[in-house]
């Protein structure tokens, strides 16, 4: 998959290309339904299936000290966008003069110049442009102007939910994973790269490998029952808990993973954990006797689970 990081200093196109735009995040079924139909559509007219995704989304630019929660970092949009056949990834990175666009720069300059889109598919409810001046009616004059394809994008819906991002992190908020699992199309997951902590899991006999998210989660606090896979591509199953931890700067929220039956040192490699069940919320304990009965209860938990999934 070919990567444009910053689409107004992409060199002009040539060839063209069959276009999706919107954030993308999480990549859900709705999503790959519409990554789906713009790769038919591209391999109809022999030109490359292209995404474009704002980075950092329009609400997290202008609500800095309070971003949304996200489904997905960059780099996970990326490594999803490549495995569902997406030919050409693009990243609108969404500044103050990326905001300042006229809905007519950013489709003449961007969209037809930079990219040269013969076919375009969006959401009915897409807005582009300065102050979101720009909508569906705007991009339908230009494609009748330029003789551009514009694709309908189908809503999709499993098990009577309509698919989206919001109802992804409405399930998630919830705790109720398998549901979120069931409008992805995959296990919910978290990506980073594991940092040193208070090694106090280690001293209580459950050494655990801890990421700070690098962006606001949709996760509910509490304990999970995951499944962590290497950079080899091993996985193994594991117990994770999800909360706030207080630093010098304010608070983390961090994820502290214990994988079963694993011994070796994971501090600064990348890992992927999978959540496959909620086992109980956050809670906090008087002493660390009782913290150590808790851990032992929730692994006992954690392995019950995933041996019944696994049985399935």
């Amino acid at each position: 998959m070919r990567i444009i990081r910053s689409i107004r200093t992409a060199p002009a196109s040539a060839s063209g290309c069959v276009l999706t735009i919107g954030n993308f995040d999480g990549l859900h079924r709705g999503h790959q339904a519409v990554i789906e139909r713009a790769r038919e559509r591209a391999a109809e007219l022999g030109l490359p299936a292209a995404l474009m995704t704002f980075d950092p989304t329009p609400r997290a630019f202008f609500l800095p000290h309070d971003p949304p929660p996200r489904l997905s970092s960059l780099r996970e949009k990326m490594e999803d966008a490549a495995c569902f056949g997406i030919d050409v990834f693009v990243r609108a990175r969404f500044d103050r003069a990326f905001a300042k666009l006229s809905p007519e720069a950013f489709l003449d300059d961007l969209i037809e110049r930079r990219l040269g889109a013969r076919a375009i598919l969006v959401g009915r409810d897409f807005r582009f442009g300065h102050r979101r001046a720009g909508g569906i009616h705007t991009l339908e004059r230009f494609a009748d102007r330029r003789g551009v394809e514009l694709l309908p994008v189908p809503d999709v819906y499993v098990d009577g939910d309509r698919v989206s991002s919001t109802r992804v992190r409405e399930c998630l908020n919830e705790g109720d994973v398998p549901g979120a699992a069931r409008l992805l199309g995959r296990a919910y997951r978290v990506t980073g790269r594991v940092i040193g902590g208070e090694r106090l899991g280690r001293t209580l006999g459950f050494p655990t490998a801890n990421l700070r998210l690098e962006r606001p989660a949709a996760l509910r606090y509490g304990v999970y029952a995951v499944r962590v896979r290497l950079a080899d591509g091993s996985e193994h199953a594991g117990a994770a808990s999800f909360g706030v931890r207080p630093t010098v700067n304010g608070r983390d929220e961090l994820l502290e993973t214990y994988l079963l039956d694993f011994s070796g040192d994971l501090y600064g490699r990348r890992i992927d954990v999978f959540f496959d069940h909620f086992v109980r919320a956050e809670a906090h304990y008087d002493s660390l006797e009782a913290l150590t009965r808790q851990m032992h209860t929730d692994v006992a938990e954690v392995r019950r689970l995933l041996a019944n999934t696994s049985s399935r």
